[in-house]
């Protein structure tokens, strides 16, 4: 027990540093910069969205540009939109929410950035496979190898933290809460459905995440614009309080304290991130396997996740648990420190079958991201050790998820935010030092409408 309390406070030193003031800038920063270089790309966010239902034919790629964002979505609308939202609020106070909100806002062109250098710089294998990602970008685009090679072993760990153990111990939380099962039992649950779909490869893992995601996303926004009606005296009193707690520190409103503007916006920036993985450099790698002729036609696809994941999904979450909190002063956000009870709090007050749907929520949303962070993990394997390592890979990480409910959620969630940091940096170098080549790709595309709509135009690529 000593010995992980001293893992626990290590970590959470590491983590003090790692999202301290500068993190925070870099990110953010970076969110705003490429905002400003790209002609603030989220103009064309409901034109991203058509494409993201339409087909680009006859193009290379091993999966339809709708299968690579259902993909990406299901890693990333995960315990991050349900649970970490909840532990924003909880430790960073209700302004968290704000911060997680702009996080997802300026996130978009972020998150259309890093899929556009992925799949410009994307390899085709020798088997006809595509791969990309931030390692390949760093390769091809700035020659930084080195860089390249630590993203991809950041990104491997980091797989078996955000990816695999969060998800199965969030999923076992719940479980033990609301219907008594015992953790090894969900472990060996999840361990079985996992293994039996990765190994089936990419295709196997967006066929079904095509199917899962959409009624996963559409079941939970009725349960939570079910607890607003049922909340809505208190909804404009919440917006109120999430801005007000946003940027005054030491405030109080609507019978809630604020944590100071840094608590607010280290969560909700951090919550942020975790939930949409903007900047992060996981999502363009599924990104870089679409069937797509041009950089910026599956960029702008890619960039719908985040405004699906955080402006729409956690925008709602967080608004359901401040006006949950406003309206029921027995909850005590002083003394909960976990968010899945906050959560669960906010979802008992629909009769019968609010317990259910956060149940299904979670155990949808959980095991999606597992899928997905599976083959995040598989393509950052394969690039460090070449095909003969994916088999080892796999085996460790369905061990992993039968681990993960023996394990503290609190240690897990920290671990989670440290490798996501470290991931994020040199993703962030390679999307500053090659922004010049997203600018002008932009150009080429975005700026003329007319040429967008017209699939055959080739990439400025040579």
């Amino acid at each position: 027990m000593e010995l992980l309390d001293t893992i626990r406070t290590a970590v959470k030193a590491v983590n003090n540093v790692l999202w301290g003031p500068p993190m925070l800038v870099l990110l953010f920063g970076t969110h705003l910069f490429l905002t400003f270089r790209t002609g603030f790309i989220q103009r064309k966010t409901f034109r991203a969205i058509k494409l993201s239902v339409a087909k680009d034919p006859d193009s290379d790629g091993d999966i339809s540009q709708f299968g690579a964002l259902t993909t990406a979505l299901a890693s990333t609308i995960g315990t991050g939109n349900i649970i970490g939202v909840g532990t924003a609020v909880a430790l960073g106070g209700p302004g968290a929410v704000l911060w997680c909100w702009l996080t997802g806002v300026f996130g978009i062109a972020t998150k259309y950035a890093e899929a556009l250098i992925a799949v410009k710089y994307r390899i085709k294998t020798k088997d006809g496979r595509m791969q990309g990602g931030a390692m390949y970008a760093l390769e091809r685009g700035l020659h930084m190898k080195w860089l390249a090679v630590l993203f991809a072993l950041f990104a491997l760990i980091a797989s078996f933290g955000i990816g695999s153990m969060v998800q199965t111990n969030a999923i076992a939380s719940v479980w033990k809460t609301n219907l008594n099962v015992s953790g090894w039992i969900v472990g060996i649950a999840c361990g079985v459905l996992t293994m039996a779909v990765i190994f089936g490869g990419v295709k196997a893992i967006s066929k079904v995440c095509e199917k899962l995601v959409p009624f996963m996303a559409l079941f939970y926004v009725i349960g939570c614009i079910t607890i607003l009606c049922y909340n809505y005296d208190f909804i404009i009193p919440a917006v109120e309080t999430i801005f007000m707690l946003a940027f005054q520190p030491g405030a109080a409103a609507g019978g809630l304290t604020g944590s100071g503007i840094m608590l607010a916006a280290r969560y909700g920036i951090a919550r942020g991130l975790f939930s949409n993985e903007s900047g992060m450099g996981s999502a363009p790698i599924v990104a870089a396997a679409a069937k797509t002729r041009n950089p910026v036609r599956q960029a702008l696809v890619s960039s719908t996740g985040t405004f699906w994941d955080t402006v729409v999904v956690c925008a709602i979450t967080g608004l359901v648990l401040v006006s949950s909190i406003m309206k029921n002063p027995g909850i005590d956000v002083r003394n909960i420190n976990d968010g899945g009870e906050l959560t669960s709090l906010a979802f008992a007050q629909i009769p019968y079958i609010g317990k259910g749907i956060l149940v299904v929520g979670i155990v949808s949303f959980a095991f999606s991201t597992i899928l997905g962070w599976a083959y995040y993990g598989e393509r950052c394997a394969e690039y460090l050790g070449g095909r003969k390592i994916l088999i080892p890979y796999r085996i460790f990480y369905v061990a992993s998820i039968l681990a993960a409910p023996l394990i503290t959620l609190d240690l897990v969630w920290n671990l989670a935010d440290t490798f996501n940091a470290l991931m994020a940096i040199p993703n962030l170098i390679a999307l500053l030092l090659l922004s010049g080549v997203i600018v002008k790709e932009t150009k080429t595309y975005i700026n003329d409408i007319d040429r967008v709509d017209h699939t055959e135009i080739p990439s400025t690529d040579k």
